[in-house]
């Protein structure tokens, strides 16, 4: 019996950051294009640096990458050509991370950034039918007072926006700096996630919940170190965005085979499968299904995560019951 086609499966992709998604060949195109020097010889020079120690390691490359992405036409092909690559991958609902503080050091205002990535959303809907929308991310180890000039400046715009998250590196920066910030996102209407119990520990998860309201945590693997915490996450069903392939390149876990990805499913948390930052990671949303069916999950157990990353969306219930009744269908003829 040959295997379905995980890429056909329909689903929704709710941790993906959209400068992660730069492929080492349309940086050099976007540094040519703005008149920015690369520190990397040519793109083969580029790639080889895509072996990381930890997060950190990945993010000084990240950022430098970063620094090509200057005009509002490269948001939106950034945008497009990750839009093309998820649709192939049975992608059909996106909520997008975007890091403005990060362009800002750059330059780059942050209705350049908008305007870009809706203009990307906009052909992705119409080429490829993704609906979909933005996060407007907060670095984490930038100051504070950052962030909440940030809200300031998104503040008239906070309508065209999904919600707000918390990234970067995690060590050291707890949740509970950004209490504030986040309150005054949920005034401004905007839906609530945070990067939490990735490299840090379960308590960081428990501060994303009681002190910033999150509905959704990002990674959140560490959850598993804390049985009242699996408990809690289960029965108010708060979903995990997990990211397999980024946990083991980050190394968040020693290598696949130990993910605590089954453990999490079988305490009844509510799990999803994403991608995170796939250019750098080796591999978009279907190299992450691939590789969760190469951990024994079956059919069954996919399609459920893939109508689990639908429920955990922001998208309106009637999208929602769409895109259910698409993944039972694929289920039924699996």
């Amino acid at each position: 019996m040959t295997s379905p086609d995980l890429r056909t499966l329909p689903k929704a992709e709710l941790h993906l950051h959209i400068e992660g998604t730069l492929e080492p060949e349309l940086a050099f195109a976007l540094a040519e294009r703005n008149g920015v020097t690369l520190p990397f010889a040519d793109v083969d020079d580029l790639r080889r640096r895509y072996d990381f120690e930890d997060l950190q390691s990945f993010l000084d490359l990240y950022y430098a990458c970063m620094a090509v992405l200057r005009t509002e036409q490269d948001f939106t092909d950034l945008a497009t050509a990750y839009l093309e690559r998820a649709a192939a991958d049975g992608v059909r609902h996106v909520e997008m991370f975007f890091d403005p503080q990060v362009h800002a050091v750059n330059g780059v205002p942050v209705d350049v950034v908008i305007d870009g990535l809706r203009a990307g959303l906009d052909i992705g809907r119409e080429r490829f039918g993704i609906t979909g929308g933005l996060i407007v991310c907060i670095v984490r180890d930038h100051p504070v007072a950052s962030a909440e000039a940030l809200l300031d400046e998104i503040a008239p715009r906070a309508h065209e926006l999904l919600g707000i998250g918390l990234d970067s590196a995690e060590v050291g920066y707890p949740p509970s700096l950004f209490e504030g910030v986040f309150r005054r996102a949920a005034e401004l209407g905007l839906r609530r996630v945070a990067h939490a119990g990735e490299e840090a520990p379960a308590a960081y998860v428990w501060e994303a919940l009681r002190l910033l309201e999150v509905e959704r945590v990002d990674h959140g693997i560490r959850s598993i170190d804390d049985p009242e915490l699996l408990a809690h996450l289960a029965e108010h069903r708060v979903a995990l965005t997990v990211c397999p392939l980024s946990n083991v390149r980050l190394r968040a876990v020693p290598e696949l085979s130990a993910h605590p990805l089954r453990e999490l499913v079988d305490a009844g948390v509510v799990v999803t499968i994403n991608s995170d930052d796939p250019s750098y990671f080796g591999g978009y949303i279907g190299d992450n299904y691939a590789a969760v069916a190469s951990l024994g999950f079956d059919t069954a157990e996919l399609a459920q995560l893939a109508a689990n990353s639908i429920e955990a969306s922001f998208a309106d219930a009637g999208r929602k019951a769409d895109l259910l009744a698409q993944v039972r269908e694929w289920a039924a003829s699996a």
